[in-house]
């Protein structure tokens, strides 16, 4: 197991615009651009770099492309938490000696489309093959199955969905960048389109163009950086079904269970030292899986904890402090930019900044519950 802050961010660049657009880029030149501002932060060069990591575009092609020769690649990609566990393997590569400094790019044309490859199921898949045929419509639809099932359950009404769009919201109107801006009520969204019972259409992710990049290396070599480094204390990957008719439990992610604990085991930390969480809302029920799966409340308590305050900004946890990809941006994976709203947060440089963030805590999922990953970072080195 990884010794806790071994290895630490010095490096951290994002592409995220009000308007949601970047009409002048590819999706390779969306993870190009933000490789050299994560590098011209760090005061690197591509000859610096001997790890790449990336979803969306191969390692092949970024490394090329910025003419890189890397002794370590990683193409993991299973959804908007690849990149949470990039940075897993990346630990696990620089402690190893597989390289010393690692490159960790993201880059969509969510919403241009340019130079975005093909997304849907092969004929063949278990997708295609056992849900396809019935009709869904992607996510908006596929989602439904374990949302409606969690509602009935627990006795969660659609305001209380509503309420996690609504605090997100708050966050967002204090971000520059932002998409969505504009405070909003429970009315609002209940009011809004509908898309598929129970999400409206402010219960849904944005769809937009964006990229970002981590650099990674060794703690040790951090003090030699201009940046403030933040630590990864521990991380956690775990995957269950393509299929989200097959999961276990429609009231609980399996890999979201495996995932968390592992990091925050490494961490060798409680839930009462983390003051800041991100947590993947490509729908706005994904935050009270998430908080519930990785034991912050107990079962069926994540909406009423969300309802009763606790993770606006003067709350007990502080949740999703970009706006989230309700409200902030959404390219199609979202893991990348929690990443970086958990190192502005330690770096204390974030928007909406959390006064006294000393742990941080990114959790992402992939799919429709098919993956997840978990980083638990700090700005202090155990």
């Amino acid at each position: 197991m990884p010794k806790p802050g071994s290895v630490a961010i010095v490096g951290a660049a994002e592409l995220v615009s009000p308007e949601g657009r970047f009409p002048n880029l590819s999706q390779l030149g969306l993870h190009a651009r933000a490789a050299i501002l994560a590098m011209q932060e760090a005061g690197l060069k591509p000859s610096d770099i001997d790890g790449v990591a990336c979803a969306g575009a191969s390692p092949t092609e970024v490394a090329f492309y910025l003419g890189i020769t890397p002794t370590y690649v990683d193409g993991t990609a299973v959804g908007g938490c690849s990149f949470m566990i990039h940075v897993r393997h990346a630990v696990a590569a620089i402690e190893t000696g597989l390289a010393r400094t690692v490159l960790i790019t993201h880059g969509e044309s969510g919403r241009s489309g340019i130079g975005r490859g093909g997304f849907g199921f092969a004929r063949q898949s278990l997708n295609a093959q056992f849900e396809g045929w019935t009709g869904p419509m992607g996510p908006p639809t596929l989602f439904t199955v374990p949302v409606l099932r969690y509602m009935k359950t627990y006795g969660v009404t659609e305001e209380h969905l509503a309420m996690v769009a609504v605090v997100q919201r708050e966050y967002a109107a204090r971000n520059p960048n932002a998409m969505m801006k504009d405070p909003i009520t429970i009315e609002d969204v209940l009011n809004s389109r509908m898309i598929a019972y129970p999400f409206r259409l402010l219960m849904c992710c944005l769809v937009t163009d964006g990229g970002g990049a981590l650099i990674l290396t060794s703690a040790d070599r951090a003090k030699d950086f201009p940046t403030k480094p933040v630590y990864i204390l521990g991380t956690g990957e775990s995957v269950e079904t393509p299929m989200v008719s097959q999961m276990e439990d429609f009231t609980s992610s399996r890999a979201f269970r495996v995932a968390g604990p592992r990091a925050f085991q490494e961490a060798g930390i409680t839930h009462d030292d983390v003051d800041h969480l991100m947590i993947y809302d490509a729908f706005a029920h994904l935050p009270l899986y998430g908080l519930e799966d990785l034991g912050f409340v107990g079962r069926g308590e994540a909406a009423q904890f969300i309802w009763e305050g606790n993770t606006r900004a003067n709350g007990k946890l502080p949740l999703n402090t970009n706006g989230g990809g309700l409200s902030y941006t959404h390219s199609g994976m979202y893991g990348m930019y929690a990443l970086q709203e958990s190192v502005r947060q330690c770096r204390g440089t974030a928007p909406a900044q959390i006064p006294g963030v000393k742990v941080s805590v990114a959790h992402g999922v992939g799919g429709m519950f098919g993956a997840s990953g978990t980083v638990v970072l700090s700005n202090e080195r155990p």
